[in-house]
């Protein structure tokens, strides 16, 4: 496991050593290296970043104002922090904001390692419980709705819309969708291949429910859902299966 790094510092040669020690760790990965934490939101806005080594002290906008502007993101996986520092009494700050770690200036590569290393660790075991959101059956799978698992049959399944870090499961004769807290794509892996498909990249329909199909668009029941150009090739070839 691989995990997208980015490192925050407004002094250029705290910023060159951190940079350093995250190239040269297997385990990470430099997305970049930025001198104020304003630099850095943009850059989280835009990418999946997994990890934030962050100076505390900056100007305009600190280390410990944008930990909480993390804090407020919705979904679970969102960036974690080790926190950089040459001040002791940060811990309770850190702590409300829920940091991984300290690493308190001047650090070496050991006590990096040990921090990264704790990252990683954190890593892992988030991506096994994710994993263990969406348990697949022969005939049905649980989703985790709101704070219970919620057993779901899979004939019952028609269509299921992505919305960023959920995915709305729309059931046979049920008018209101179930809201799981899991992304498409995650959902994507767990369902059976043979009966599902991902047509658009915010939809994936049950093949046994498509009433009709067009060159750009699906017909289930009432609702169309227009097949995304990458997408066709996909529909195209399980067609060709039917005539």
């Amino acid at each position: 496991m691989v995990l997208n790094c980015i490192a925050v510092d407004d002094e250029p040669l705290a910023l060159g050593l951190l940079s350093s020690f995250i190239a040269q760790t297997p385990f990470l990965k430099l997305v970049g290296s930025y001198s104020s934490a304003i630099a850095a939101l943009e850059v989280l806005n835009e990418q999946e970043i997994d990890l934030i080594f962050l100076d505390i002290q900056m100007p305009d906008l600190t280390g410990l104002q944008l930990a909480r502007t993390l804090e407020s993101k919705p979904g679970g996986n969102k960036p974690r922090v080790i926190f950089t520092t040459a001040f002791h009494n940060y811990a309770i700050e850190g702590y409300k904001v829920d940091a991984l770690g300290y690493l308190l200036k001047p650090y070496d590569y050991e006590e990096f390692l040990n921090a990264s290393q704790k990252a990683l660790a954190y890593a892992e075991k988030f991506k096994t419980a994710q994993q263990a959101l969406v348990n697949v059956m022969d005939d049905y799978i649980f989703l985790k709705v709101e704070y219970q698992m919620v057993r779901v049959e899979i004939k019952n399944i028609v269509y299921i819309e992505g919305l960023k870090d959920y995915a709305k499961i729309h059931l046979l004769n049920e008018e209101s969708p179930l809201l799981s807290l899991i992304t498409l794509k995650a959902l994507e892996e767990k369902l059976p291949k043979q009966r599902f498909m991902r047509i658009h990249r915010s939809f994936i329909i049950a093949l046994e429910k498509i009433d009709a199909v067009t060159k750009s668009s699906v017909q289930i029941g009432n609702t169309s859902i227009t097949i995304g150009e990458q997408y066709k090739e996909g529909m195209k070839q399980f067609l060709s299966n039917w005539y």
